[in-house]
């Protein structure tokens, strides 16, 4: 397991972090109030089953690292990042900048 330090903008970080597993890798970016994940993430769970916990995140497909993350799109958002301005289609770097 990898953590490290993601300057976003002046005076923000978030923490990226990398898992490797057999035959998978879990990606994660996330701050305070919120996070993007790799494939693994359930949007649907945690916007269904989880609701009550108003979980501001969003998921992207197909990305290998933490830098991939951070530059492809957002496949699924959570209504919660939604309500934040967070949009399918946005950057994983523009939803953790609106996630401080």
């Amino acid at each position: 397991m990898q953590m490290v330090p993601i300057p976003v903008e002046e005076g923000k970080i978030a923490i990226g972090v990398e898992v490797k597993l057999p035959k998978t890798t879990l990606l994660a970016v996330a701050t305070d109030k919120g996070y993007i994940m790799c494939g693994a993430l359930d949007v649907g769970l945690l916007n269904d089953q989880l609701a009550d916990r108003r979980i501001i995140a969003g998921r992207a497909v197909g990305v290998r690292t933490l830098e991939q993350l951070l530059a492809a799109p957002m496949e699924s958002v959570t209504h919660e990042a939604k309500a934040l301005g967070i949009e399918p289609g946005m950057s994983g770097l523009e939803a953790i900048k609106r996630m401080f």
